[in-house]
């Protein structure tokens, strides 16, 4: 008697499945009538329970962080641009020391959030086994994308050389030297060849997830927020701003689910987190301070918009020694206090305030809006 099932798709085409009807990594046979997942057979990686299982949630956390990133849907092509398009091209709108700021940011984000991007789709995804977790990384992945969308619909706006901004990263030292520290981990996590099961292969992947959640998300893009942020403050360059605004409360989002995510692999895989390694980790983000403080001097050598690279020194040890407490390491610099408390505020205002402050024209297919002038 065979077991064998037919689903029949169409008058021409039907697909026959056997007692076992696939196999994954960290994916055992799906037999049928095995019985249903329970929610204790869930992991965070090596799960071994049936991935398309999203519910019931056992990482509740990870489904409120989906349906959170889904209500702070935004687009770029809804802010007004209008205003910085008539300061970049007036000849006394900015200072140089200003439009360098402008310029290498948007060299070393449009960069960035690739990187992230592509991290995310073939290698994170590949290695999380969660269904609910899975989920988030999907939005992450369309807000990544977002953010790319956002520099480009910058560049374009003001009419800047396109090949040099997006071609920093090749150019520019310190646009260069951050990107360049975070590819071993990209390799690392892309290798076809690596898959986790082991304490030497988890390890792997959480220092990778490490590397890419708490420094180049929590660490390295923190210099280029304030500057630019600190630029709207001064209602310059506030279309720009206000994008960076969304951006950065999406990336504290993609900061803290990462966060969560390490925590959940610590808990679930004790052996992983041993001395030795948890001052490798410390030391990943003392190199991440430096570099992003290499990263101020470069862009602000004699200082702008009421900050210098001494000030983000202290922000970037500020925010190090929270990065350290979240992920269960003891702070790396006493009394580190917070110079830009503003930066708090302006991640917490709340989206809307677009719709009040700019008014909308006309509605265009696929959502392309017209400004007033």
């Amino acid at each position: 008697m065979s077991n064998n099932i037919t689903l029949q798709l169409d008058a021409n085409h039907s697909v026959t499945f056997g007692e076992t009807v696939g196999r994954a990594r960290g994916l055992e046979q799906i037999e049928m009538g095995a019985g249903r997942v329970r929610v204790d057979d869930k992991r965070i990686i090596n799960c071994h329970a049936d991935l398309n299982q999203l519910v019931p949630f056992k990482y509740t956390w990870a489904w409120k962080k989906y349906l959170d990133a889904c209500a702070n849907h935004w687009m770029p092509n809804e802010i007004n641009m209008s205003a910085d398009i008539a300061l970049w091209k007036s000849p006394d709108g900015l200072t140089e020391d200003e439009r360098m700021v402008i310029k290498r940011n948007l060299g070393f984000f449009s960069t960035a959030d690739s990187l992230v991007a592509n991290n995310l789709v073939l290698a994170v995804y590949r290695h999380i086994t969660n269904p609910e977790c899975r989920q988030y990384l999907l939005r992450q992945a369309f807000e990544e994308a977002l953010h790319t969308h956002a520099y480009q619909h910058v560049i374009e706006s003001l009419g800047m050389d396109e090949a040099e901004v997006f071609n920093m990263y090749r150019e520019v030292p310190s646009v260069a030297r951050k990107a360049l520290w975070s590819l071993p981990y990209t390799q690392s996590l892309c290798d076809p060849h690596f898959h986790t099961g082991t304490t030497i292969d988890n390890r792997r992947l959480l220092r990778d997830l490490i590397a890419f959640y708490v420094v180049f998300e929590g660490i390295f893009f923190y210099v280029g927020f304030t500057q630019i942020l600190s630029m709207g403050r001064r209602n310059k360059m506030t279309g720009t701003a206000e994008q960076f605004q969304y951006i950065l409360r999406d990336e504290s989002m993609h900061m803290n689910f990462g966060i969560d995510v390490i925590n959940q692999i610590k808990i679930e895989n004790p052996d992983v987190w041993t001395t030795e390694f948890k001052q490798e980790a410390i030391q990943m983000i003392r190199d991440g301070v430096d570099m992003e403080y290499q990263y101020a001097l470069d862009t602000m050598p004699r200082g702008i918009l009421g900050m210098n690279a001494e000030m983000c020194k202290e922000y970037l040890q500020f925010i190090a020694n929270r990065r350290c407490v979240q992920i269960g390491l003891p702070q790396q610099y006493p009394g580190a206090a917070n110079p830009f408390p503003w930066m708090s505020e302006i991640m917490d205002l709340k989206k809307e305030k677009n719709f009040f402050e700019t008014r909308v024209t006309e509605y265009q297919t696929g959502g392309t809006l017209e400004w007033d002038e």
